[in-house]
């Protein structure tokens, strides 16, 4: 899959089966639903997690505690937008 092959998945009602748990954050996320991106990866313990809740984060305007999942994940907040970070974020994970 690429990057606009998942973006096109934001037209279902639910994401992709072979989806990571990750891109699952991704979508709900793309779809608007922050709360069900959060709550896949709020637990999760490895750097790639803390980068998808670094942008969740940042996208709630909570920048502080961003700045706290960037540096757990190894980053630094992005000067991009979050549009740009999501679409980053996504191909990473693809």
């Amino acid at each position: 899959m690429i990057y606009t092959d998942f973006k096109e998945t934001l037209s279902a009602n639910k994401p992709p089966a072979e989806a990571s748990v990750y891109l699952k954050a991704l979508w709900y996320d793309g779809k608007g639903d922050w709360e069900n991106a959060h709550e896949l990866i709020q637990d999760l313990p490895d750097k790639n997690a803390a980068w998808i809740h670094a942008f969740l984060h940042r996208k709630e305007g909570d920048i502080w505690n961003a700045d706290y999942w960037y540096r757990r994940a190894d980053n630094s907040r992005p000067s991009v937008s979050l549009e740009d970070e999501w679409k980053q974020l996504v191909q990473a994970f693809l």
